[in-house]
């Protein structure tokens, strides 16, 4: 059957723009293109197509597909991550920031958002808040591994993909029980995203009435003297 809206698959993909790889679910490709991340989780993701889990030109792409289908698709800017913006490029005092920025450093400006530093100039620093594949073609060669069915695994796609790691969930009678690692309200990224998770799994996922979170703490262990 071909792939629909709202159809949870699990695929894998490669991202490349002029020959040079940016994102990749292949750790072995991900080692040789010089990317690879010791905290990432790689092999298939589990997305919901036309949910913009992934790029908007590959996931449109994905749509009509059969399970098994290997491709390759070249996304334009404008469903990629849009045309770069000059006015977005902007000067600041370099009194403005506690340590002195230097080319290339990620650098977070208050009210403004977050960007990359391309030059300092005497006592100003210029900043390009563009995303750093703006402008840029971008191609995608991938593979639609199989359709899931089942809920949990549908919920726990969603997890790893926003909170970007697995936690124990279970599902019975439209109950979804998801038990939190401790320590996870230190997580940037779970406190960030923990809202869009719930929402879509209502949304996205029919069979789920009731998500319940669970934090659990265990007595430490003493030492032997």
């Amino acid at each position: 059957m071909p792939i629909e809206e709202r159809d949870f698959i699990q695929l894998h993909y490669t991202g490349s723009t002029e020959g040079r790889i940016f994102d990749t679910t292949d750790e072995a490709t991900a080692k040789t293109a010089g990317i690879h991340s010791e905290a990432a989780i790689y092999g298939p993701v589990t997305i919901c197509a036309g949910s913009k889990h992934v790029i908007l030109g590959l996931d449109e792409d994905l749509i009509g597909k059969d399970v098994g289908y290997e491709g390759t698709v070249t996304v334009a800017p404008q469903k990629g991550f849009g045309e770069r913006d000059p006015k977005r490029i902007q000067s600041f005092p370099k009194s403005r920031f506690k340590e002195k920025p230097v080319r290339g450093q990620s650098i977070k400006v208050e009210d403004v958002g977050e960007g990359t530093v391309v030059d300092v100039i005497g006592a100003r620093v210029i900043i390009d808040f563009n995303a750093p594949l703006a402008g840029m073609v971008l191609s995608y060669t991938y593979k639609i591994e199989e359709k899931v069915e089942d809920t949990l695994e549908q919920m726990k796609g969603l997890i790893r993909l926003y909170a970007g790691r697995d936690m124990d969930a279970s599902f019975e009678d439209g109950k979804l029980t998801i038990n939190l690692p401790a320590g996870i309200t230190y997580d940037r990224r779970w406190v960030l995203w923990r809202g869009r998770i719930i929402h879509e799994g209502f949304e996205l996922i029919k069979d789920i009435s009731e998500i319940t979170l669970i934090e659990n703490f265990k007595r430490p262990e003493k030492k032997e003297e």
